[in-house]
């Protein structure tokens, strides 16, 4: 009997000024219990998704959930980090949580605030994402990181710039009819595929849209077992869910390939008993451009080094053979880190269930979740389904 989705919670993702880390986990938390239809009673544990890396003064905040409902006192709460995919660590201690036998209703939270730091803390915060000895002097940060992948990338497969413009177009367009997105605008091809004053080239060849945005916000599920899943409004249920890990510093791995991802992509059809063509769309990490263009590749959707084909052909948009990012993905929604994760979960399973409103697909009915933490380092790839 595998858990499920029984209730979820999302703040808008952007530049909150007026949140701190505690108000989104508590926004956040409190919407997933009304829409459960639980309260803290009710939950057996708690797990929260965070980052931080120096981003934020408040680095202990697992038990700040417990504002959300004081009937969570005394509750075991946890916070995991596994750099952009913590908050799908967090929601994968919850499955095994329940999966173990030790409760029967999970609660879990992914939160990041990120634009109070100035933009040195946050440059020196997101490489903790990457191998530092091997990123020192990168002038950009973690978008150095894959502006050099994207570099040899083009050097050995061609250069497909206007591929990456054209996931990035597709992501706001996508984007733009998310109420909770950061950025709700549709730049087009043109704008993205053009240096400009507006859109300059951050490093390499990775312009400014070709890269996700620094952003707060907060995310929520609500997990339970399937016996009691089955009872509630609606539910949705991981098919299969697959973790693994990869070396970190690229010295040691292919640069252009995701190996450890596709080990993931592939052990979850293995686990679902489906192929891709089996999936209804899918929500993939595409923290830049470059990103989404590989995971193509690693899902399974493309050869390697064919994965501009998915773009260009338009495989991928909203009305393509498997939609990727309906949601306008990291790119246009937003990437609070630790919210990240449990972000990608709540927008498949709303399109599941169809409360998606305006980014609604026609009966989706399987749907993917690929959620990695640095370059496809942590791996984290969910097979949903509807269950009720």
């Amino acid at each position: 009997m595998n858990p499920c989705i029984i209730g979820w919670g999302h703040t808008k993702f952007g530049r909150l000024p007026d949140e701190t880390v505690e108000s989104l986990l508590v926004k956040a938390a409190t919407e997933a219990m009304a829409d459960a239809g639980v309260t803290g009673e009710e939950i057996d544990a708690v797990f929260v998704g965070n980052f931080n890396s120096g981003m934020n003064p408040q680095e202990f905040v697992a038990s700040l959930v417990l504002h959300a409902d004081e009937a969570l006192r005394f509750k075991p709460c946890t916070r995991l980090e596994n750099a952009c995919a913590s908050g799908s660590a967090a929601l994968y201690q919850a499955l095994n949580y329940l999966q173990a036998g030790l409760g029967k209703r999970v609660l879990v939270v992914g939160v990041e605030k990120m634009t109070s730091a100035t933009p040195e803390q946050i440059a020196h915060g997101l490489l903790g994402a990457s191998y530092r000895p091997e990123s020192v002097g990168l002038k950009a940060g973690f978008v150095s990181v894959f502006a050099r992948i994207a570099d040899a990338y083009f050097e050995r497969y061609g250069n497909h710039e206007e591929s990456l413009a054209r996931i990035a177009a597709k992501n706001h367009r996508n984007g733009a009819h998310n109420e909770l997105a950061h950025l709700r605008k549709d730049l087009g091809f043109e704008f993205c595929n053009t240096v400009s004053d507006q859109n300059p080239l951050v490093d390499g060849r990775l312009k400014r849209s070709g890269c996700s945005p620094v952003s707060d916000g907060a995310a929520a599920v609500v997990l339970a077992d399937e016996s009691i899943a089955r009872q509630a409004r609606r539910a949705v249920r991981f098919r299969a869910r697959v973790q693994t890990s990869d070396f970190m510093p690229l010295s040691r791995r292919d640069p252009v390939r995701f190996e450890a991802a596709e080990r993931a992509w592939a052990q979850a059809y293995a686990q679902a008993g489906i192929g891709i063509t089996d999936l209804s769309f899918a929500e993939v990490h595409d923290c830049f451009t470059i990103a989404e263009l590989m995971i193509y590749e690693a899902m399974g959707l493309t050869e390697p080094g064919q994965g501009h084909i998915a773009i260009d052909e338009g495989w991928t948009e909203i009305d393509g053979r498997l939609p990727v990012n309906p949601s306008g993905g990291l790119k246009a929604k937003g990437h609070p880190v630790g919210a990240t994760g449990v972000s990608m979960h709540v927008m498949a399973a709303k399109q599941l269930v169809g409360e998606a409103g305006e980014l609604q697909l026609r009966d989706p009915q399987l749907a993917a979740v690929f959620n990695m933490g640095g370059v496809a380092v942590a791996n984290y790839t969910s097979i949903l389904e509807r269950l009720v």
